[in-house]
């Protein structure tokens, strides 16, 4: 029970966290971090291990997965450029950075072990890229691309930490070793993630059931992952890849049921998975600091050293990945030079989270090789709070002082309405083929729906006072409102049946739900 309680009291304070960010217009992430690290010191509080294994295969794939059936395929093939940019060439290039700079201040450490705490410190979070981004109202590409590299990253950096630490360790490790790491890790987890991918589509199309549908998609994060572990492929790249083609497919293998009930399922579990985290980082603070055994002097010293060589080599890394490749005219009159603002935002968003110290934790033990590891793990949460602390909290203040532009909603409505306008035209013309069937009340009360629906759209694009659509909305959830009372007054009376009050309550709760974004707008 101790255990359960623990779980429990570590929910409800995320919860209250997140809660208590959004009142005050912070970012959950961060504020959740600092709880962590000041309730890692309140007497009595327990003592949260966290263990790598927990995160790397219990919690990291449902989060992958979800972000992952969220991004637009189109949209990430169209950035692929600068997500494996990011993704595969930033990694390397700030893992052996780090390295360099590390074995500088410690020469007694193996250089390989130095490589191998860059590679645990390079990659940015999915988790605080995706929280923070959107949080900001950051432009759809720049979201695009910072999700992208995040969904990527863990897979190369967790590869050549696997590298990096054999030979350090003394396994043999020569150039067909490592492209063979890289082919088993890369491939294999494409390989698995695809085929799994189609043998899960392939349930989700025959099951009829919605809660049949969600809990195979509660299932399908490690029915991915974990015949990919066991091969020693990644299992990060076999989860986003099915991630990526069962989101694309969603909607022609699931009912619309199906859709709205796991897609309920999925915001829930993603919310208490993401205060969570953050929570546990913070949490860590205690046991880093007790285990850890360096001078303190020489401890901040190397901390600041790592922290601005990744500050500064993620930026020295972006601006030419931007530039170079449109130097090339075909890149080019596909994707022209954008402004100096995104590669600066980009730059700027390198928050680190729970992987990296995750993969901290799995470093070898000092039994097996000599260095100091207590060092290391301190490193990496350095790593994750500065970077999350600081970058995240100013990342807003920096977009503004970049004067980045959001993205136009007039634009993106211009387009919703002339798509919505085809569509309403498409559900006319099936209506006219199938009217002589049905009532002629009934093919006109549908004619009508569908102008509405293709009207409402063009209305958001107007100035001024209270559009019809949105008089609608207000008006109609006030009847409903109505129509809710005199249920639940006719159930307390005795004149039906509960079961009666549920089945009206569920039309009712719908029908408001979809006027919910009518009165938005």
């Amino acid at each position: 029970m101790d255990g359960l309680g623990e779980i429990v009291a570590l929910v409800a304070i995320a919860v209250i966290g997140t809660a208590l960010a959004r009142k005050f217009g912070l970012l959950a992430p961060i504020l959740l971090v600092v709880a962590g690290l000041g309730l890692s010191f309140v007497p009595g509080f327990p003592e949260i291990h966290l263990e790598p294994e927990l995160v790397l295969v219990g919690i990291l794939p449902p989060l992958l997965y979800v972000a992952a059936i969220e991004t637009s395929v189109p949209a990430f093939r169209f950035n692929l450029r600068p997500i494996l940019l990011l993704a595969v060439g930033l990694v390397i290039f700030t893992a052996f950075a780090v390295g360099i700079v590390l074995h500088m201040l410690l020469p007694e450490v193996p250089f390989a072990l130095c490589v191998a705490l860059g590679a645990v410190v390079a990659p940015p979070d999915a988790v605080a890229a995706t929280a923070v981004a959107r949080r900001i109202g950051l432009p759809r590409r720049i979201v695009t691309i910072l999700e992208g590299e995040s969904l990527i990253n863990d897979a190369t950096a967790l590869v050549l930490l696997r590298v990096t630490v054999g030979a350090a360790t003394g396994a043999a490790v020569g150039a067909l070793d490592v492209v063979g790491d890289v082919v088993l890790a890369a491939g294999g987890g494409v390989a698995i993630g695809a085929a799994g991918a189609v043998a899960i589509s392939f349930l989700h199309k025959r099951i009829q059931d919605p809660l049949l549908d969600t809990a195979l998609s509660l299932l399908t994060p490690w029915l991915i992952v974990l015949p990919a572990e066991a091969v020693h492929s990644s299992g990060v790249v076999a989860v986003v890849v099915a991630g990526l083609y069962i989101g694309h497919r969603m909607p022609m293998m699931m009912s619309a049921a199906s859709r709205l009930q796991t897609d309920a399922f999925w915001r829930i579990t993603q919310f208490l998975l993401e205060g969570m985290v953050f929570l546990l980082v913070g949490l860590q603070l205690r046991d880093i600091v007790r285990d850890l055994e360096t001078p303190w002097g020489e401890v901040l010293g190397i901390t600041a050293a790592v922290v601005v060589t990744l500050i500064v080599a993620r930026f020295v890394w972006v601006f030419p990945a931007t530039y170079i490749p449109r130097l090339i005219p075909s890149i080019r009159r596909r994707d022209p030079f954008p402004p100096i603002s995104h590669p600066s935002v980009i730059g700027f968003a390198g928050m680190r989270g729970v992987v990296t110290l995750a993969a901290a934790l799995a470093l070898p033990t000092t039994d097996e090789v000599a260095y100091p590891r207590d060092l290391f793990i301190w490193l990496a949460f350095a790593v994750i709070v500065v970077t999350l602390v600081a970058q995240g909290a100013t990342l807003p203040a920096f977009a503004r002082m970049m004067r980045l532009s959001p993205d136009d909603p007039a634009k993106d409505t211009l387009a919703e309405a002339a798509v919505q306008n085809a569509a309403s035209r498409a559900a006319r013309e099936r209506l006219d083929a199938l009217a002589h069937s049905a009532p002629t009340a009934a093919v006109q009360r549908l004619r009508d729906l569908a102008d509405h629906r293709s009207n409402k759209v063009w209305e958001r694009l107007g100035g001024g006072g209270e559009t019809p659509s949105r008089a609608y909305g207000r008006l109609r959830r006030e009847m409903i409102d109505a129509e809710r009372e005199v249920f639940r007054a006719a159930r307390d009376e005795g004149r039906i049946a509960e079961e009666v009050l549920r089945r009206a309550q569920r039309d009712l709760d719908l029908e408001e739900s979809l006027l919910q974004r009518t009165i938005e707008g």
